[in-house]
């Protein structure tokens, strides 16, 4: 059973950064696909950003590319979300989401796997 656990949120400042990790457990990590995913409040969920399985290639929403990097460690099974600069309109739940294969489209009905999502919260 593949399973998507997510932590790092929390209260950040405008202009502020953090970093959010998602541990990736039952499943050969090389061959998950993962993407970043968020809800802001009363709002629908918006793909945010994803990486290929083999690390080979990146891609990002338009709103936050440049402040958002994503990346993954093979040797411990976790991809991470480095926000940078962020803004109030950043403020979500966010959830780490996973596919078997090598691509991370922006759809996310192609997502099998959800983490239970963390809350980033952007606020003076």
């Amino acid at each position: 059973q593949v399973q998507l656990v997510e932590s790092g949120g929390g209260l950040a400042q405008p202009g502020g950064s953090l970093t959010l990790s998602c541990a990736v457990s039952g499943a050969t990590f090389s061959s998950v696909a993962v993407s970043w995913a968020r809800q802001p409040e009363g709002k629908g969920i918006e793909w945010v950003c994803g990486i290929y399985s083999d690390n080979s290639d990146r891609y990002y929403k338009d709103t936050v590319e440049g402040r958002f990097t994503i990346s993954r460690d093979d040797a411990k099974n976790t991809v991470y979300l480095e926000m940078n600069n962020l803004k109030p309109e950043d403020s979500a739940v966010y959830f780490c989401v996973g596919r078997s294969g090598r691509v991370c489209p922006p759809n996310l009905d192609e997502y099998d796997y959800w983490g239970q999502g963390t809350r980033v919260t952007v606020s003076s």
